[in-house]
């Protein structure tokens, strides 16, 4: 698996980047769970790229508070894809994922997709307060 130094190193390689908010209790783990995960075609890496990570550059275009707010993903073809949009070109890639991304195909799923995220986002901070409590030693 690749893990650039930057969102744009890689890009050569036909990589899918995830730019995710690695200062995110919540993000860590399921980036964690996805890292864990080949891609089901090798010719076609998945690459992460911690966007809280002050040190790296971002894509041209946006800004490190509006990547941290939603989940995205740069497709191979440079198209930076945000929510649910962004969750099932990640999903089409990885074993075990790629039924969320074909049942996102649809009729009217990547708009529900969509409206089920934005509720979460309204959750997300009380979820990550809980989650962080996790991660602090006993």
């Amino acid at each position: 698996m690749v893990t650039p130094t930057s969102p744009d190193a890689g890009a050569e390689t036909q990589a899918l980047t995830v730019l995710y908010d690695g200062a995110c209790p919540l993000c860590r783990r399921e980036i964690g769970i996805y890292r864990g995960l080949q891609p089901l075609r090798p010719d076609t890496p998945v690459c992460f790229t911690d966007v809280s990570d002050t040190a790296l550059p971002l894509p041209q275009g946006t800004t490190r508070e509006q990547l941290m707010a939603r989940f995205h993903v740069r497709a191979a073809n440079g198209q930076l894809l945000s929510g649910a949009q962004a969750f099932l070109a990640l999903w089409a890639t990885l074993p075990g994922w790629r039924w969320l991304a074909l049942a996102g195909r649809l009729p009217g799923a990547a708009w529900a997709m969509e409206r089920v995220y934005r509720l979460f986002l309204r959750a997300r901070p009380a979820l990550q307060r809980w989650a962080s409590r996790l991660d602090r030693p006993a």
